[in-house]
């Protein structure tokens, strides 16, 4: 597995590098988002994997990079940043990026999440049948193509989700727990997806503009509460 790392300080990418190659990745580093940008273009090389992009670069900012980088294909993308507060991780999310990571993390929290974007195979792969697809209220969601439209107008999701959505709606008012939507979703048991599971939640009811479509149930996890026609 190829994995670009974008990183402007030599120090922490060299260390870093040394960790990723450990666990089998090939690892290209990139120092700026320019650089990271033209490492990301078509070539004979085989292609990325998924990019760990901290956000701060000299040159530009990552959530900028992230963009452009989520413009060009669906390379997984995990955001590192020293920003903890959900409002910045919601924009990452809004941007395309599939995790983040805050500052300073466990090495072996930064293995589990890159393992967890990794997991999931392309848009599309896991389509079943051509009709395959949920209605509640307004929101269509296509299973096939892994599309979704509130009105008719679609929504741009990120490949996790889109799954956390689409699992929510196959039983709708059903109270899923946490636990098990991080194992369906997240594909593992690791306690601390927990609060990824809640920033995927609250970039959801933004992206859709249905605040109270996914009710939290206290102390227990998520229900889909479907919406009127």
């Amino acid at each position: 597995m190829r994995l670009l790392l974008v990183e402007d300080d030599d120090h922490v990418a060299a260390a870093l590098s040394a960790v990723l190659a450990r666990h089998g990745f090939d690892v290209v580093h990139a120092r700026s988002g320019e650089e990271a940008l033209q490492a990301l273009l078509p070539g004979e090389t085989a292609p990325f994997g998924v990019v760990l992009l901290d956000l701060g670069l000299p040159d530009q900012d990552g959530y900028e990079v992230c963009g452009k980088i989520r413009k060009r294909g669906s390379t997984p993308v995990i955001m590192v940043t020293a920003r903890a507060d959900v409002r910045s991780r919601i924009h990452g999310l809004n941007l395309g990026a599939d995790d983040y990571v805050v500052k300073p993390y466990d090495t072996g929290e930064l293995i589990a999440r890159i393992h967890a974007v990794i997991r999931r195979p392309p848009s599309g792969a896991e389509a079943g049948p051509a009709d395959s697809e949920l209605r509640l209220g307004s929101v269509r969601i296509e299973l096939p193509t892994r599309q979704v439209s509130v009105n008719g107008a679609t929504v741009q999701l990120t490949r996790k989700e889109f799954d956390l959505l689409a699992l929510l709606a196959q039983r709708p008012g059903v109270v899923f727990r946490r636990e098990q939507i991080i194992s369906e979703v997240w594909r593992t048991s690791w306690e601390g997806t927990g609060r990824t599971l809640e920033v995927h939640v609250a970039s959801l009811r933004s992206k859709l503009h249905m605040p109270a479509l996914i009710e939290t149930v206290r102390g227990v996890g998520y229900r889909l509460v479907a919406p009127a026609a």
